[in-house]
This record gives C-alpha cells, sequence and structure tokens, in this order.
C-alpha cells in the first residue's frame, strides 16, 4: 500500500463549531441521513430490537413515526423480501431514494439493499445480496452510494472470525461483488475500544467476557465519487481506494489489493462524512468527539463534549448543516459486558461544517 507522510494528530480542539440540539429521542437511533427535501431519517439500533428499524423524525410534531410506514418499519419474514428485517446503514440520494441496508439481523433473513423514493412514496427497488457474497457470519454495517453512476459501497464488517470486505453493488443490475476480504484495510487493528474510561467488553454466552476488535465500518465517498474511504473501527489509519479501481473487474485481489493507499491517521471511530472541500469527518467516539481530518492529512477535534456520547454518523443537510447522532452506544448491555446503563434521551445534533457537503452523506 501507498504510504503517506507521517503527519501526528492534533490534541487540541480547534475551529469550535456550537452544536444544536435537533431532537431528543427516546429511542436509541443507530445512522441518520437527510433526504434533499431536508426529511430526517433514522435508523434504529438493532441492540435494543426496535419495534421500527428505520424512523422518521418531524419537527413539526416533536415525534418519530415510522419510515416508510409501519408496514414496512415493523419487520420481515424470513422467507420474505417485503419489509425491513434489521437495519443500521441508511443514505438519501440527490434523487429521494432512501437506500436502507437491511442486514437480516434479527430473523436470520437474507440481507437486501432497499431503495424507497420519497418523492413518489413508493418502493424503488430491493436488490438482495445472496450466498456466497453475504455468509451467516455476515453484518452488513454502513454503506456509500454514488448516484451519478448507480453504485453502493458497503462496509461488510463480519462477525466472529468472518474476513471482513467491501462489497460493490450496482444499484442498475444488482451485480454484487465482494472485494478485498481480509485485506489489512479493512481488518482491525491491536487496539482495544475504551470509552469514558471504560473498555468495550462483550459477554459471551458462557459469561467469558471479550474486548472485541472490530473491522471496516467507516466508509464514504469523496464529492467526486472518485475516492471511497474507509476502515477499521479498531484502528488508528483511514484508507482510501479509487472508485474506478472497485469497478474494474479484470483486476485481480492482489492488484487491487495494491491499490489501496493509506491515507491518513485517524482515532478508533464509526462513521465518518466528506464535505466539498475534502474535509473528512470523523466520529471520535472514545473522546465524545468529533475530529476531522483536514486536506494536509492533519486530524483537528473540532468539538468535544460529554453530551456527544458515542457519535455514530453524519449526513449533511440541504440547509447547510452536518448531522449527527449521539447514542450512547458503550452502553448498550451489547457492549458494556451484558449490563445497560443507557441514559435517554438520546440526540439528533447539528453543526455548521467547515464547508458543504452533499446531501444525504
Amino acid at each position: 500500500m501507498a504510504q503517506p507522510p507521517t503527519r501526528l494528530p492534533s490534541t487540541q480542539p480547534t475551529f469550535p463549531k456550537a452544536i444544536q440540539v435537533v431532537a431528543k429521542l427516546q429511542e436509541l437511533p443507530g445512522n441518520i441521513t437527510v433526504t434533499p427535501s431536508g426529511r430526517i431519517i433514522v435508523s434504529l439500533h438493532q441492540f435494543a430490537s426496535p419495534q421500527y428499524r428505520v424512523m422518521e423524525w418531524l419537527p413539526q410534531r416533536q415525534q418519530l413515526v415510522p419510515f416508510p410506514n409501519a408496514t414496512w418499519a415493523s419487520g420481515r419474514k424470513a422467507d420474505s423480501n417485503k419489509g425491513l428485517d434489521e437495519v443500521l446503514g441508511i443514505q438519501a440520494d440527490l434523487q429521494g431514494i432512501v437506500w436502507m441496508l437491511d442486514n437480516g439481523g434479527r430473523t436470520e433473513a437474507p440481507p437486501q439493499l432497499v431503495g424507497w423514493n420519497t418523492n413518489t412514496n413508493r418502493l424503488d427497488r430491493i436488490l438482495p445480496i445472496p450466498k456466497p457474497l453475504a455468509s451467516d457470519r455476515t453484518f452488513l454495517n454502513d454503506l456509500a452510494i454514488d448516484s451519478d453512476r448507480q453504485m453502493a459501497y458497503i462496509a461488510e464488517t463480519a462477525m466472529g472470525n468472518a474476513a471482513p470486505a467491501i462489497l460493490v453493488v450496482n444499484l442498475k443490475t444488482g451485480h454484487t461483488r465482494r472485494l478485498l476480504s481480509s485485506h489489512p484495510s479493512v481488518s482491525p487493528e491491536a487496539v482495544e475500544l475504551a470509552v469514558e474510561g471504560q473498555p468495550i467488553q462483550i459477554k459471551q454466552p458462557n459469561g467469558q467476557l471479550v474486548k472485541p476488535r472490530i473491522a471496516i465500518n467507516p466508509i464514504a465517498l469523496d464529492g467526486k465519487n472518485e475516492w471511497l474511504y474507509y476502515g477499521p473501527m479498531s484502528g488508528k489509519r483511514l484508507y482510501r481506494i479509487r472508485t474506478a479501481d472497485l469497478r474494474n473487474e479484470a483486476l485481480t485481489p492482489d492488484q487491487l489489493g495494491r491499490a489501496v493507499q493509506d491515507y491518513a491517521a485517524k482515532p478508533n471511530c464509526d462513521g465518518i462524512s466528506i464535505d466539498q472541500a475534502g474535509n473528512i469527518y470523523i466520529s471520535d467516539f472514545e473522546r465524545n468527539a468529533i475530529g476531522v481530518i483536514r486536506p494536509d492529512r492533519t486530524y483537528q477535534t473540532i468539538a468535544q463534549s460529554p453530551e456527544l456520547s458515542w457519535i455514530d454518523a453524519f449526513s449533511f443537510g440541504p440547509d447547510g448543516y452536518l448531522y449527527t447522532v449521539a447514542n450512547q452506544l458503550h452502553r448498550t448491555a451489547a457492549l458494556n459486558a451484558g449490563q445497560s446503563t443507557l441514559q435517554p434521551p438520546y440526540l439528533i445534533l447539528r453543526l455548521k461544517p467547515l464547508a458543504q457537503g452533499i446531501v444525504g452523506r
């Protein structure tokens, strides 16, 4: 992999931005997207086994309602593709289609990518992700949508000893490929995750506590859709690869692996987003902070507060704000040794970014 110049992250907050609270939620949010018309859509985190998998925040009524409707949001049978089984990754494109990555985690239903047209309030398409592209240990976590080329790039975090990867989906045909399987850029590093001084621990069925190492999770496209940026949640480096290389089916796995670039230092993080100036926003959940990797590849903190309790994902809105959620994920029983210490409300937040970004991302 091409090596970048070594640059040390800044430890001092710079360019502080006012954080505005958009909503206080009793339901545990996962990821967030804002449509071109300004609708705020959130997935509800599967750690909480929500009744509705995806919901929309209605500012006028100050409440969440099922999205796209109660029937679709309330579940799916394992032998059906109608309905949403379990959703984390969600992103609106410039045509107003909300893409929901149904990972099938609740009923072991086959994973699928569901597009819902918010302009017509109709199903746009369903793209199944069958075996062997998705295995029993698959965890399709997050996604990045290129609406110009009609492509989707999916972070396959995988579970246990399964191989993490990037899935590349042609949104027109549904043709899907599994790439960079177990490549160092998608694999976790030997680093621990800790928030507020407490290690992240998963309680196994036998009672044993395990400190997880989590593979690829952050994933985002640049403003021109030329580069895909990504990295492991448990990892201190951010990588990138040209989307042209990911679309090139003539490249061998070795050739594709050599096309990966080690881009910059980062903290352990969850979601990322990129503005039109090339600033990469980082969910620095270990420090209750939002950071940014500048175009010169230096890292800076732009917001830090106890209320930024596990920043999860980002989305630019049509109003010029960058939206995010703080969901206290480290306090869930799933990541806190089997004991929930969650303290609602959870927050939808927004801040003015350093530059404008593409709505929905």
